[in-house]
């Protein structure tokens, strides 16, 4: 683990190579799974403000599922998500040409709104584990990612390369040269 600030950093995050490939993997992440996307607890009153610009993107069957129960869930204890369709796919999935992409992000593009999407989706495959004191900040493992493994070791592309912009949205441009300058460090050792 590396020490940066607040936060205990995962050496896989500088060792490991992924880029996603949607067109193998079919944005399964934002599918599989018990649980929608976690929220941070700013998020909520965000996506309140943002739905109505967001809700134009998004399948019927996400917007029912809203409707329904609401453009977040709690999960148990303190913790929020976004709700999932008959469990399965997050409310904010549509599909173009079986892929699943985020409704939220796509009104980003569009200009519609300022706000990309949840922050643990964009950090994915990273996951914030939140301590007393201290944030530990992980690559998460999951099968259904091996076309983005398989695809960032062909192009030589760590985790925290691939994950730039999130990593510096999340932590501060100040953090993550911290990081950059840790893995040059390393890789200098295994010269």
């Amino acid at each position: 683990m590396i020490a940066i600030e607040d936060t205990l950093v995962s050496e896989d995050l500088l060792e490991r190579k992924f880029v996603c490939d949607l067109n193998k993997c079919k944005g399964e992440c934002c599918i599989a799974g018990d649980v929608g996307a976690p929220l941070d607890a700013d998020e909520l009153p965000v996506l309140t403000k943002i739905y109505n610009k967001v809700k134009p993107y998004m399948s019927s069957r996400g917007i029912k599922e809203v409707e329904k129960h609401g453009l977040y869930i709690l999960d148990g204890g303190d913790e929020y998500s976004t709700p999932l369709v008959q469990g399965k796919e997050c409310a904010y999935v549509y599909f173009e040409n079986e892929i699943a992409f985020c409704a939220i992000e796509k009104a980003y593009k569009e200009g519609k709104i300022d706000f990309k999407k949840p922050i643990s989706c964009h950090l994915y495959p990273v996951r914030i584990t939140k301590h007393k004191g201290y944030e530990a900040v992980n690559y998460d493992k999951w099968d259904i990612c091996n076309p983005a493994c398989k695809n960032g070791k062909k192009l030589g592309v760590p985790v925290y390369v691939f994950l730039q912009e999130s990593l510096t949205r999340k932590y501060g441009e100040g953090w993550y040269k911290q990081l950059t300058l840790v893995a040059a460090e390393l890789e200098g050792l295994e010269d």
